[in-house]
């Protein structure tokens, strides 16, 4: 046992959570991809949209962001007046680490009559040398207001990015990252599965690789698995992301039966993403106690990326076109 792990001994951390949540006039944020005890106890939960938005309207001190490193700048650069803790500041993301700022500017430059649509998993930095962020759930949409004429760079996800293209019969120059996560399903097993259960249709996200998307019934963001999941009639789904969001489709639909699909292993649980897993009610309980470790962006830096972020949720809301935002920037 560690010395911090010896020194919250016998504490009750969901009531020392909620007594400091209280004290700190704070929120608690939770991507689902988090552990089931930190979903439990969080006042929203959802998917990087839905989140983004919770934390440009609350009218908390304090966000605690259960999620991942760029999840919490996020906030951040929309909220800058709040205080944004994030409870372990190693949770960061494998697409945000295939694109350092340095390289991503440089493909810009050598494409400069391309604009940058960009995944929101990536840096504050590449945020800020992007024209417009899109999340899971709302690419589609914004990719549909950009009229076909207009070259794109699409990043750091080559699979959602495939994925648009293939949609929308775009060329989008797609950067060539991918999502550990979603990388590691193996359709020999996933097909295994299938077999298993043939009337289990199957939703994906499309951070998956083509030979797990092609095999899909429906494929959309976390937030749209599980409005599936609750739509369809079948009894049983199998679920290709992060097997965590399996507890919110557990909670709202008891009889209904939710299979992780199978990295190599045959076994869902290879796929946890190991960053999200980072986050523990412990760090959550010394974050809020210390209000450490916080999120600080410089301000041009993060006014630079605000102007992406802000044409993603406006163009997402529908309240303006590509061209008023041409027009604005």
């Amino acid at each position: 046992m560690t010395v911090q792990a010896a020194n919250l001994a016998g504490l009750d951390l969901r009531a020392e959570i909620d007594r400091l949540r209280k004290e700190r006039n704070a929120v608690i944020l939770a991507h689902y991809y988090q552990r089931p005890e930190i979903q439990d106890l969080a006042d929203y939960i959802g998917d990087s949209l839905e989140l983004s938005r919770k934390a440009a309207a609350t009218d908390a001190e304090v966000i605690a962001f259960c999620g991942v490193r760029f999840m919490a700048e996020t906030a951040k650069i929309l909220a800058p007046e709040k205080t944004v803790i994030l409870p372990d500041m190693d949770a960061g993301c494998s697409l945000e680490d295939s694109c350092p700022p340095d390289r991503f500017k440089a493909f810009r430059e050598a494409h400069p009559d391309h604009i940058a649509l960009t995944y929101i998993n990536c840096s504050t930095e590449v945020k800020a040398l992007s024209d417009v962020i899109v999340t899971s759930s709302s690419a589609e949409t914004i990719l549909s207001k950009i009229p076909p004429e207009q070259k794109i760079i699409f990043g750091p996800d080559r699979h959602l990015g495939g994925y648009l293209n293939r949609k929308f019969g775009r060329d989008m120059l797609l950067w060539p990252g991918v999502c550990i996560v979603h990388e590691a399903f193996s359709e020999t097993e996933l097909l295994k599965l299938k077999a298993q259960h043939p009337d289990a249709p199957i939703a994906a996200h499309p951070e998956c690789p083509p030979h797990i998307v092609d095999h899909a019934d429906y494929v959309g963001s976390t937030s749209g698995i599980l409005a599936y999941a609750k739509e369809t009639p079948a009894q049983t789904l199998i679920v290709a992301t992060e097997p965590h969001i399996i507890h919110q489709m557990q909670l709202a639909m008891p009889n209904k039966t939710f299979i992780g699909a199978p990295g190599a292993d045959g076994n869902c649980n290879c796929n946890i993403c190991p960053y999200m897993a980072l986050n523990t009610l412990e760090k959550l309980y010394l974050a809020l106690r210390d209000l450490t470790p916080r999120v600080e962006i410089e301000e041009n830096l993060r006014l630079a990326a605000k102007k992406s972020l802000d044409a993603m949720l406006d163009l997402a809301s529908g309240t303006v076109g590509m061209g008023d935002l041409g027009a604005r920037s």
